[in-house]
């Protein structure tokens, strides 16, 4: 029978595999850790070692063993809610550890044995003489006096069992921000396992001392030194550990592997027979008259079933020269892959879990000179800036560096940011402002006609527009590269030599001696514009007829009409000599100018003919008013006004053909 002894002790803690420790360390730059555990293990021995219960969701989802000559059986771990798991259904609290009298009150009513008696517990309390025990056996009530040494055993060894799994849990649940983690292996023998998962960590962290060469230096060479900080937060200590610094961009994601999740699933109702519902009989009634039966009032509406009720609708709830600087001890094997590279510390580092430390990882020579770096032509000082190149055979990646003069003893001149720089490549860094150079700037802006083009009912100007910026420079007698970025002008092209494109911009540079300076940085844009001859919205020109087109409302929409000619005339007047289609626009102005004069005619032939049509109107009037003699000589003078009226509109119609004529051979021409 297996029983659980309650001695002075109550649970003795059970002998523990010592813990598989930490080798090697991957930090990656994604905030991610690879951590490696290795170590012997005996045959059929499991692998053991805690981890911070942070970790446990990445460790369950990216665990792998390495073992040579064994077989993975699995892995266990104390649940996340431990307490509430191993006491669910238990007579006790974690309270009730607090003492061995508070323990056995707990247990009230469960038989025991102790000092050979036998029983169910009543009371249990702590007296000067030892632990008083109550037991009720099957003839009364005994009492049982315990001395140091004296057990309680529980007969009902499930119960026992399930108390020292309690316990068990109450004593590691004393340390609740880590796990005991037990991977169970089977091998005949022993021989060399590791362990390799993946767990959040902090950021490693890049900085860099650069040691600039002086303003003006040809060939000049910057000592870029490295350090990374890293910190120890894997809940273990690091002993002689391998470090690898990783610099990528790995996708890295969370999930809640470890954590219990339950699927809400719909409930369904239990059905019950519907309800039967009888109205009592009241006997019969007197019999009602047929028209007092019609004033009747209706029967009230039956009473909602189960069913109805059932099937409503649901209402849901609301819902962060001196000495030089000393050399690194940096012996590191820098190892490069598609947008990953790793720097491997081969010198092992210890750490204690919680500590951090700043490890040296790099020390180049780099080609490098100090030039200006002006960001933004509006500024009156430009930036001292350091351009150098990677010449090594590896990515540098992203931090903060702290530029020092290298000329003689190390003086602090600033801090810049450097990005990720890959090999080959060169960057320009900013780390302080020149308080000596001066610069100012000025817009200039050119505006010039270029071309003139006839087609079919549209003359096309195309015109040059230089935006200009003139930047004078005093370089108050230093000489040296200054590098300038300019921003795109979409449409635009540059007027001065771009050395370089990219996030900045278009990038220029100029070469300072010492004297001031002027230069022209322009873009040129070359535009095209249409003006109609003919405004659209007018219909065909072939098509319109004297009688229904009226030339006076139309007037400003009309070859020839007002203002149409003079803006003609004072761009021709601003073209030079030589600019192409000049005589185009010239022989144009001369066709709406003779097109002016036929509008002018075919508009006083309209008002003619208007005012004959008006004065045939009054004649006919005057013979219907009229009669004898008088309507004789009305007659007259009707037939006059009807061929007055006759010759004004015949005169009017040939003066708007004339004009028609006119403006159909304009639009006709050009290609």
């Amino acid at each position: 029978m297996r029983r659980l002894s309650l001695a002075l002790t109550l649970i003795a803690p059970a002998a523990l595999a010592a813990e598989m420790p930490i080798r090697g360390v991957t930090l990656s730059s994604a905030g991610i850790a690879q951590i490696e555990r290795a170590g012997e293990v005996a045959a059929n021995a499991p692998v053991v070692f805690r981890a911070p219960l942070g970790d446990v969701d990445d460790l369950l989802r990216s665990l792998m063993i390495l073992d040579p000559a064994g077989r993975v059986e699995g892995l266990s771990l104390p649940a996340r809610d431990l307490l509430n798991e191993a006491f669910r259904g238990l007579p006790l609290r974690p309270a009730d550890f607090e003492n061995r009298a508070s323990l056995l009150n707990a247990l009230r009513g469960q038989e025991v044995e102790a000092a050979g008696a036998r029983g169910r517990i009543a009371t249990a309390a702590e007296t000067d003489a030892g632990l008083h025990l109550s037991l009720i056996g099957p003839r009364g009530l005994l009492s049982v006096q315990l001395k140091a040494g004296d057990e309680v055993t529980l007969t009902d060894p499930a119960l026992a069992a399930r108390v020292a799994r309690a316990a068990e849990a109450l004593a590691a649940a004393r340390s609740d921000d880590e796990r005991r983690i037990e991977i169970r292996l089977r091998s005949d023998r022993a021989r060399q396992v590791a362990v390799i998962y993946i767990a959040g960590a902090p950021l490693w962290k890049p900085s860099y001392r650069l040691m600039a060469p002086a303003l003006g230096a040809t060939g000049g060479q910057a000592r870029l030194m490295g350090w990374a900080v890293v910190e120890n937060a894997s809940g273990s200590d690091w002993e002689g550990v391998r470090i690898s610094l990783v610099s990528d961009d790995a996708a890295a994601f969370r999930q809640p592997i470890f954590e219990p999740i339950t699927v809400p699933r719909p409930e369904l109702p239990v059905r019950i027979a519907e309800a039967i519902r009888v109205r009592p009989d009241t006997g019969p009634m007197p019999r009602m008259p047929a028209a007092a039966s019609m004033m009747a009032p209706p029967a009230a509406a039956p009473p909602p079933t189960m069913n109805d009720l059932m099937n409503a609708p649901s209402v849901s709830a609301a819902p962060a020269p001196a000495p030089a600087p000393a050399p690194l001890a940096v012996n590191v094997a820098a190892q490069a892959a598609a947008g990953r590279v790793a720097f491997t510390l081969e010198r092992p580092v210890t750490l204690r879990s919680g500590e951090t430390a700043n490890l040296p990882f790099l020390d180049l020579s780099l080609p490098a000179e100090r030039v200006w770096w002006v960001q933004n032509l509006w500024t009156a000082r430009p930036l001292q800036a350091l351009r150098f190149r990677n010449t090594s055979n590896h990515v540098l990646p992203d931090g903060l560096v702290t530029v020092f003069d290298g000329d003689g003893a190390p003086s602090f001149l600033g801090d810049a940011e450097l990005r990720a720089l890959s090999p080959g490549d060169q960057r320009l860094i900013a780390f302080a402002r020149d308080r000596d150079m001066r610069l100012s700037s000025q817009s200039v802006d050119q505006f010039e006609l270029t071309r003139f083009n006839l087609r079919r009912g549209f003359m096309t100007f195309t015109a040059k527009t230089i935006d200009e910026t003139v930047v004078t420079i005093d370089p108050r007698g230093a000489s040296g590269v200054m590098v300038i970025d300019l921003p795109r002008r979409h449409g635009a092209t540059p007027r001065f030599p771009v050395v370089a494109e990219g996030d900045f911009g278009l990038r220029f540079e100029t070469q300072l001696e010492a004297a001031p300076k002027t230069i022209r940085l322009g873009f040129e844009r070359t535009e095209s514009q249409d003006i109609a001859l003919w405004d659209q919205g007018l219909g065909d020109p072939l098509l319109l007829q004297p009688a229904q087109f009226d030339l006076e409302a139309s007037l400003r929409r009309l070859p020839g009409g007002p203002g149409s000619v003079e803006r003609l005339q004072e761009t021709l007047s601003r073209t030079g000599a030589d600019v192409p289609g000049r005589d185009v626009l010239a022989s144009t102005i001369t066709a709406l100018q003779q097109i002016r004069v036929l509008l002018d005619s075919a508009r006083l032939a309209a008002r003619e003919a208007r005012s004959a049509d008006q004065a045939l109107t009054r004649a006919r009037q005057a013979v219907e008013d009229r009669t004898g003699g008088e309507q004789q000589a009305a007659r007259q003078r009707l037939n006059a006004a009807s061929r007055e009226a006759e010759a004004k509109g015949a005169a009017s119609s040939r003066a708007f053909e004339a004009w028609q004529r006119a403006v159909v051979a304009l639009l006709q021409q050009g290609s």
